[in-house]
């Protein structure tokens, strides 16, 4: 792996929490610190899976927003391009020359639309976006006749999550209709990503949502080819739901993410065996380091990774590998930790498992990787703010 940043223009401690060589003990709080091992480790097991069911991965890219995470998950997992969320975010891995690009998410704004149809010529490759309302399909197809680019469409359904997406399949062949009606469009296929589902903890109740999506696909595939339209791609899958998308007979590609990193919420659900799938399917590779900064009251510990360091809106941190103490309030910039034996003492520091590891990525603007003690890279969380 090699960094692609000049680090001799960085100073720690000011703007940079570390650098490549460093030991892992001095590095600055709080930062984000990414288990090399264990992350490389996360990559191959979902890269050999979906190559065993011979399915495409297209990373997720709105969990980490870095292009070097994302390079690491083709290099070690075969994964063939990346998922973004926003134009803003695509625009960066086209940048970075990414050249397997789905925007899985609606493109409605004009200006949007705008930067969208040129993204084919920034990256070289096949830029996909998805679209739920067959009013959007004129102006996607303008834009892109007008820079002379060609944007594929999967057609979104809503199978569960209540967001985006279309829920009659009526209403996806009359899409696909208009889709290949339209010139500088191609009809590429259908994401159907069941969201809600994916930290139910039951393993049970996980399947059953995922066979009634699956079963709604289905039968828009189906009508599809009965009008003559085949559709090549159905994209989908998340970390609490890839096996069952990857065992339908339906599904061909999967857009899972947080398993590279893992975070506190995922780590909960259960597997077939009943067990946390951070016990066993996953390894917690994403932690939030954070130093002990007071300790003046006896049975609790302050320490400097509060709100601004991390989401949690999936619920707060959990000190990794410590049964001892508890991270149990934060404020601003402020964590408060219970630790009723005094065990703790100010400049210790603690790997935190943050609630959820997607929108604390985005508070950062660096990932430490360190392995046996050293620090091995850092990397720019390369999207970071892109969420227009």
């Amino acid at each position: 792996m090699k960094d692609s940043v000049d680090f001799d223009a960085y100073e720690v401690g000011f703007d940079i929490p570390a650098k490549p060589g460093m030991d892992a003990a001095d590095i600055q709080t709080p930062c984000l610190v990414l288990d090399l091992d264990a992350l490389e480790r996360n990559i191959r097991k979902m890269g050999d899976y979906a190559k065993a069911h011979g399915m495409r991965h297209r990373a997720h890219g709105k969990m980490h927003k870095s292009v070097d995470v994302l390079k690491l998950q083709m290099e070690l997992g075969g994964a063939i391009g990346v998922c973004c969320q926003k134009v803003s975010e695509a625009e960066v891995f086209a940048r970075a020359g990414i050249k397997e690009i789905l925007v899985s998410n609606q493109v409605r704004d004009a200006a949007k639309i705008e930067r969208l149809a040129q993204l084919p010529k920034i990256s070289g490759g096949e830029v996909i976006v998805c679209v739920d309302d067959v009013a959007n399909v004129a102006d996607l197809s303008a834009a892109a006749q007008k820079h002379g680019t060609t944007l594929g469409v999967f057609i979104e359904i809503d199978c569960g999550a209540g967001r985006c997406g279309v829920t009659t399949t009526p209403a996806v062949v009359e899409i696909a209709r208009a889709v290949v009606a339209a010139d500088a469009l191609v009809y590429r296929g259908i994401q159907a990503y069941q969201g809600a589902m994916q930290h139910m903890d039951s393993f049970e109740d996980r399947k059953a949502k995922i066979d009634a999506a699956i079963a709604q696909v289905r039968d828009a595939v189906e009508a599809l080819k009965a009008e003559g339209i085949e559709t090549d791609l159905v994209s989908g899958g998340g970390t609490g739901s890839y096996y069952f998308e990857a065992n339908s007979g339906l599904y061909n590609e999967l857009q899972c993410g947080s398993y590279a990193f893992m975070d506190a919420d995922y780590g909960r659900i259960l597997d077939q065996a009943g067990r946390r799938i951070d016990a066993g399917e996953w390894e917690n590779a994403f932690f939030i380091l954070t130093s002990v900064m007071s300790h003046a009251k006896a049975d609790k510990a302050i320490c400097d990774a509060g709100l601004k360091a991390q989401s949690v809106d999936s619920g707060l941190p959990v000190v990794y590998g410590r049964t001892d103490v508890k991270y149990i309030k934060c404020s601003d910039e402020h964590g408060v930790i219970s630790d009723p034996e005094g065990v703790l003492k100010v400049g210790d520091k603690l790997k935190l498992v943050p609630g959820h590891c997607d929108p604390t990525a985005n508070v950062h603007d660096w990932y430490v990787g360190v392995r046996g003690g050293k620090v091995e890279v850092v990397w720019p969380v390369s999207a970071r703010g892109k969420a227009y």
